[in-house]
């Protein structure tokens, strides 16, 4: 049983943010000092990925510990442990969902951790800059980023 009333529980759950958290915030802050540009916030796609690149049809999401249930961070309440573990489940279940659904659409799917952006935005811009060269190169050219990313490039060279 839950040890606040329903008011208390609804304020505290409407706090939650699922749009600008500070992860989401850091990383698109990244990329863009990074000369990283071409993504849209607001896609309409199956599970509103948190930054797309229409033309590369790559989905990036960021996804809460909590939420989604990360192993290394494992952070189940201990009040209605229960409930929070099917709820944690369903997310994981929809994930996998979601990440088929685009992949059959031809979209690539790259999934970062809350805790991985907030340790170590680099490595992230390192991940999502080296599959936007890949996806460029096939389509286009070389990714034209600023020359700080190039020693990000996972020792490609950058134009």
């Amino acid at each position: 049983m839950d040890d606040i009333t329903r008011e208390q529980r609804r304020r505290c759950m409407s706090a939650v943010r699922s749009l600008n958290t500070k992860p989401e915030i850091i990383l698109r802050r990244t990329l863009w000092h990074n000369g990283i540009r071409g993504y849209r916030l607001r896609s309409r796609l199956v599970g509103h990925p948190d930054l797309y690149f229409p033309g590369m049809k790559l989905a990036v999401f960021v996804d809460g510990c909590f939420w989604h249930g990360c192993r290394e961070c494992k952070r189940i309440p201990s009040t209605r442990s229960e409930f929070w573990s099917r709820k944690i489940s369903a997310n994981r279940k929809r994930d996998r969902i979601v990440d088929s659904k685009l992949a059959q659409s031809g979209i690539t799917v790259v999934r970062m951790w809350e805790h991985e952006v907030l340790d170590d935005p680099e490595l992230c811009l390192k991940k999502i800059a080296a599959i936007l060269e890949d996806r460029r190169r096939v389509n286009r050219g070389p990714l034209h980023v600023s020359s700080d990313v190039a020693p990000l490039s996972l020792n490609r060279e950058m134009s």
